[in-house]
């Protein structure tokens, strides 16, 4: 087994680390700064599996991520998984969208958030209230950014950049998308998912068969066909499951 499944074969300065960052460092982060960069370098499209819902994203694939390396080496915060839709948001977004019982009325929390897609699709799938979480600032800016392109989803959803690790949450649901790339990743989560679940919460993990996926700990609910891009991943349709996790007995 490869020691990770990261896009593009990253070394370990480009996962999004949610066991520690050095905010001293990430508070540089100019938000116009951020914003000028992220309207340079994407275009305004509906993701393939999700067409009611519009993001700014990276059309060139390679070329923004080394820009965006180059951009933030120095600040030491992560590439850009922000400026696309990966195969496990796609997926677990389209059946939010299809299945509105899940998060109809209830509190959800969107984890690793990204560009907003998942949260997105929770409000307009009818959730009370939704909180994307993601550490990566330009992930903070990039959903501004996306939040007003999408008018009938936007009213409910605030952003938080704090590390939620660990820590309990004030919700329903809580949806995952495409997060178990890194081995330390998953190794920091698992447990929290679990005691998650042990406490009630629904958990709805979509993936697109990465590496550390705990399958002995989900059931399956859905099988999407996503398209995307081989300069993302191996393959131009990326067979992709929606789990729920399970509590264990």
């Amino acid at each position: 087994m490869p020691q990770d499944d990261r896009p593009f074969g990253k070394k370990s300065q480009g996962t999004r680390d949610v066991t520690s960052r050095d905010d001293s460092r990430a508070q540089i982060l100019d938000p116009a700064r951020a914003r000028r960069f992220i309207e340079r370098n994407t275009t305004l499209m509906a993701p393939p599996l999700v067409p009611e819902i519009r993001l700014r994203l990276a059309s060139e694939a390679h070329d923004i991520w080394l820009k965006t390396e180059e951009e933030l080496e120095a600040l030491g915060l992560p590439p850009p998984f922000w400026a696309f839709a990966w195969a496990g948001g796609q997926a677990l977004a389209r059946f939010i969208l299809d299945h509105r019982e899940w998060v109809e009325k209830r509190r959800v929390v969107d984890f690793a958030s990204g560009s907003g897609l998942v949260a997105l699709a929770a409000a307009l799938g009818g959730a009370s209230e939704v909180t994307a979480v993601d550490i990566d600032r330009f992930a903070s800016t990039a959903f501004a950014l996306n939040r007003p392109l999408n008018p009938g989803a936007a009213a409910t959803i605030a952003f938080c950049t704090e590390d939620i690790v660990g820590q309990e949450i004030s919700a329903d649901v809580l949806l995952v998308g495409d997060v178990f790339y890194d081995r330390e990743m998953a190794a920091a989560i698992t447990p929290w998912f679990e005691a998650l679940a042990a406490k009630g919460v629904v958990v709805l993990v979509g993936d697109p068969g990465r590496s550390y996926l705990p399958r002995d700990r989900l059931s399956h609910l859905a099988t999407y066909g996503v398209p995307g891009s081989r300069a993302l991943e191996d393959q131009e349709i990326k067979r992709t499951r929606v789990w729920r996790w399970h509590a264990e007995p």
